[in-house]
């Protein structure tokens, strides 16, 4: 019973570690850009 849990705890955590380091890598792309970031998007940046 404990390693169906424990896999799927695995999962979710590997889940949002992909997603707060895809949101890290896009800010840090938008701030070398010239931009801001605000509520998660790019602001400041003309293409």
């Amino acid at each position: 019973m404990f390693r169906p849990v424990r896999t799927l705890i695995m999962v979710l955590l590997t889940f949002f570690a992909g997603i707060m380091y895809e949101r890290a890598r896009q800010s840090d792309s938008c701030e070398a850009r010239g931009g801001a970031m605000s509520e998660g998007i790019c602001i400041g940046v003309d293409e």
